[in-house]
């Protein structure tokens, strides 16, 4: 797709993620734009960081969620990639040239205020508060991609009552396919979306 249809997502890939990861996709795919992330191919020969470089240049829009970036123990590193690529991002904004001073970006966090400990230049900006719950985080991104974007969307209660639709209609799907309930439930990234995809093309 094109630069103005595509939205890079920077946000953490642990397991403890996937309930936020999974809704976040579905409601950029809903909305018709499409989805960007690391994870999307699964070439280990391409340099991780050329790849992000390019995939940040190549989407008008970005979601960067910053809710993981503090260590979970004494003596852990914090971990710093998600504010890294947002710096990315909000360079390439600056100091780039033509579309590139188009871009937007979505910031996300688990509570409000925490981040300025760990960023202080964020201060005064706009930040969506997700408390690790997947529809506050549905209906913060919904509500971004309306105004930002200019798509249209269902409401927050209906675009949920469709992600849930789709996650039944696909585990039913991969079950008969062979597929148990975890393994369902842990595709990789490019099949994720491909379902998705699918699944929005035909139901809505």
């Amino acid at each position: 797709m094109a630069f103005e249809d595509n939205v890079f997502i920077n946000c953490p890939y642990d397991d403890r993620y996937k309930s936020l990861l999974r809704p976040l996709l579905f409601t950029v795919v809903r909305s018709g734009l499409n989805p960007r992330l690391a994870l999307e191919g699964m070439d280990s020969g391409e340099a991780r960081i050329n790849k992000i470089v390019g995939l940040i240049k190549g989407s008008k829009y970005a979601i960067h969620d910053l809710s993981r970036i503090q260590a979970k123990s004494a003596g852990e590193y914090s971990r710093l990639n998600m504010p890294f690529e947002l710096g990315l991002d909000v360079g390439c904004r600056l100091f780039g040239a033509g579309g590139l001073k188009t871009k937007k970006c979505l910031i996300l966090e688990k509570e409000p205020y925490r981040y300025q400990a760990a960023i202080s230049d964020l201060s005064n900006s706009d930040i969506a508060v997700h408390h690790n719950d997947p529809v506050r985080l549905m209906t913060a991104v919904r509500d971004w991609l309306v105004c930002e974007a200019d798509v249209e969307l269902p409401g927050p209660s209906g675009l949920i009552d469709t992600y849930v639709d789709f996650m039944t209609d696909t585990l039913v799907d991969l079950m008969g396919k062979g597929f148990e309930k975890e393994e369902a439930t842990a595709l990789p990234i490019p099949e994720l979306m491909k379902y998705m995809r699918r699944w929005v093309a035909s139901n809505t």
